[in-house]
């Protein structure tokens, strides 16, 4: 028997969102057509694209439908940057960011931006003084709703704030927190202005039940982005190409039915949760809670253990038939220390001795019971 604790790697498909695919990809033809089969898809298309926003908190025309937060997060960087006003050549980026957004800041810099990093502190919350103090001049700034692995729940509000004080564009990037916690574009924007403050967002299908390959970029009517794909006007003209339409009826499927469990499932799991990290705790006394340990998200138990490989420790929970994970899945495979942990100011020897449980709407207590049945053993057996 599997039991799966990595939820915020991707989350089991949702029947809501198989049921809005199966029944979208039975329709014939393109959104673009003008003929009457063409005009039906185009329809499922945009009743698609309202659901969403009605969810996310924006205006229709607002949703840009993605492949999910990888390429959401290159489009909002990548064309922020583009449009920049002449004499803005800075990004300003907090140290802990998921991989998607650091190489793509990284591409950028060797294309000519500057880079103002902001430290996060120990529990791998941003610093706001220091964030607000990298903003004046800017091009433009990112930041996570929540820490991907820490599970660190910012202060967005702040942060957006200071971005529309500083009159600077901002991405959120909200993979990891969206259906976790309350979130609303409109509501974020409250203090924007045109072209500034919090500007775009990105969200994925994939952690929240719908299909791989799906997810959308919020990008506020006021925004001037640069198109990342060219080749047709679909979609304000940020992203060109015959539009998924399947893909969109799951993902907005998804996302209304993970925000209409989210204050339960909330509730439910943050026990959940709690009661696998004072099991843990208890049979491996060495063990530490890393992140806010009470502004977090619900599912995540981010967890250090001393002088044991995380690597070996996810073989031994792997062959007992748990899967957890060291960190970010898109560095999986690549052995290296986890970068947010050496960002929260630990050591390298820290930064490989972390494991990653992330719990979701198919947890249940056998899942803990799992863990806990083999943790004590499995950290005797990786330690040095």
């Amino acid at each position: 028997m599997r039991f799966y604790l990595d939820h915020a790697a991707s989350a089991p498909l949702r029947r809501e969102a198989r049921d809005a695919w199966l029944a979208a990809s039975d329709l014939v033809g393109n959104a673009s057509s003008t003929h009457g089969a063409g005009q039906e898809v185009r329809r499922t298309l945009e009743d698609s694209r309202e659901r969403a926003a009605e969810v996310l908190g924006c205006d229709p025309i607002e949703v840009v439908f993605t492949s999910g937060g990888t390429e959401s997060i290159n489009t909002a960087l990548r064309g922020l940057w583009a449009s920049r006003a002449r004499g803005t050549e800075a990004i300003v980026m907090p140290d802990a960011e998921h991989h998607a957004t650091m190489d793509t800041v990284a591409a950028l810099h060797d294309e000519g931006s500057e880079v103002r990093s902001v430290p996060v502190d120990r529990e791998a919350r941003i610093d706001s003084a220091a964030f607000a103090e990298a903003l004046p001049g800017a091009a433009v700034a990112t930041a996570l709703v929540a820490n991907n692995e820490a599970g660190t729940v910012n202060d967005i509000a702040t942060l957006a704030g200071a971005a529309a004080d500083a009159a600077v564009p901002l991405h959120l990037d909200a993979v990891a927190a969206w259906g976790h916690v309350p979130l609303s574009f409109r509501g974020l924007r409250a203090q924007a202005s045109a072209g500034a403050g919090l500007v775009a967002m990105s969200v994925a299908g994939h952690k929240i039940g719908a299909p791989v390959g799906t997810g959308a970029l919020v990008v506020a009517r006021t925004a001037r982005l640069a198109p990342l794909i060219h080749g047709g006007a679909q979609q304000r003209g940020l992203r060109a190409g015959t539009q998924d339409v399947p893909g969109a009826a799951s993902f907005a499927a998804a996302l209304a039915a993970a925000e209409a469990e989210r204050e339960a499932e909330s509730k439910r799991l943050g026990a959940l949760r709690d009661r696998l990290i004072d099991g843990v705790r208890r049979a491996v006394p060495q063990a530490e809670l890393l992140g806010d340990p009470v502004r977090r998200l619900p599912g995540n138990a981010h967890m250090l253990f001393p002088g044991a490989v995380g690597e070996s420790l996810l073989f031994l929970l792997d062959m007992a038939g748990i899967a957890a994970s060291t960190g970010s899945a898109c560095q999986a495979g690549v052995s290296e220390p986890s970068h947010v942990v050496i960002a929260m100011g630990r050591s390298e020897q820290d930064a490989r001795s972390v494991l990653r449980f992330t719990l979701g709407r198919t947890s249940t207590d056998a899942d803990v019971d799992a863990v806990l049945a083999v943790i004590a053993d499995a950290y005797a057996r990786a330690s040095h």
